[in-house]
């Protein structure tokens, strides 16, 4: 029986930075042609993150079994051996010793919003590994933000490998061409995004979010404090969110989330089910400064969900 979860998406470090003021006042009334702002950032921290590994460390503390694909710079050695460490396997990585490891640049500001910039470092130029031992043991895969050509790679190997596979395109979607992009979509077996990057993609492709969702069999748009929308073959369904007991910084609730989803899929839960796990699970990272959680009680995870949601029912 498939059990492993293919996970491709960036290995980083994150430099995560917390302004007091917000970004949105500041720009509100700008001449933008003209830009040149500066905000005071009195919080840094310096974290393991990138999105592929967020999710498989949060597939591994679920129980999972991820399969990461990813590709590291020459100061990526203390980081693949952290994920050794925690039980995730790192023998389909790739380390390149000309390059840097990616790096992520990540200000939040008082009000959650954020403003990324991110360094792929070798992760530009990365390969595709030979995942033919893998194959019979896939049961899902996800394709995350990294270098476009190996996205576009990776959706094209699960497509024509029958895998089914979320396409998460992110801070990524700009690099792609719109014919990118609409044939990348189309070929995935579902695409999560946030509420920002759904408007784009649907823009991008010429189309409402309503028009969009009925034009591929899964949609899921994370919306961070209003909870999420789940759209199944076009038919939207509004989840709200779990609260968190305190928020201190948003950065990786979003890859928290996915793997709250995948856990659930391969667990055979409903769409359903699947992102209020998710919701529960993300709600757990913002309460930390950084994107991996030392360790989670799943039990913990399930109780929360239960008292936001209520209880799992029959075959969840």
């Amino acid at each position: 029986m498939s059990s492993k979860i293919l996970i491709t998406g960036s290995v980083a470090y994150d430099l995560l930075l917390q302004s007091d003021n917000s970004f949105a006042d500041a720009l509100r009334g700008a001449a933008l042609e003209h830009l040149s702002v500066a905000f005071l950032a009195p919080h840094f921290r310096r974290h393991h993150g990138g999105t592929g590994a967020n999710i498989a460390w949060n597939l591994n503390l679920m129980g999972a079994s991820p399969l990461l694909v990813s590709t590291v710079g020459n100061d990526g050695a203390p980081y693949m051996a952290l994920l050794r460490e925690r039980g995730i396997a790192t023998d389909r990585m790739e380390t390149l010793p000309d390059h840097a490891t990616a790096t992520a640049i990540v200000a939040t500001d008082s009000g959650e919003r954020q403003i990324t910039f991110f360094h792929p470092g070798a992760d530009a130029f990365g390969s595709w590994p030979d995942l033919s031992e893998d194959r019979e043991e896939i049961a899902w895969a996800i394709v995350s933000p990294r270098a476009v050509t190996m996205m576009l790679r990776a959706v094209e190997w699960c497509s024509a490998q029958k895998i089914p596979v979320l396409f998460d395109p992110g801070q990524q979607m700009q690099a792609f061409s719109d014919d990118e992009l609409r044939r990348t979509v189309h070929r995935a077996s579902g695409v999560i995004v946030n509420d920002f990057e759904a408007q784009m993609l649907a823009g991008r492709l010429g189309m409402t979010e309503a028009e969009f969702a009925k034009s591929i069999p899964l949609l899921i748009i994370t919306r961070g404090e209003k909870g999420c929308s789940l759209y199944d073959n076009g038919e939207r369904t509004d989840i709200a969110a779990c609260t968190p007991e305190k928020v201190l910084n948003p950065t990786g609730a979003g890859d928290a989330f996915r793997a709250g989803f995948l856990t659930g899929l391969t667990s055979g839960w409903t769409l359903l089910k699947s992102c209020q796990l998710g919701a529960a699970l993300g709600s757990f990272v913002v309460e930390i400064e950084g994107t991996l959680l030392e360790d989670v009680d799943k039990e913990e995870v399930m109780a929360r969900m239960e008292g936001a949601y209520g209880g799992l029912g029959i075959g969840y």
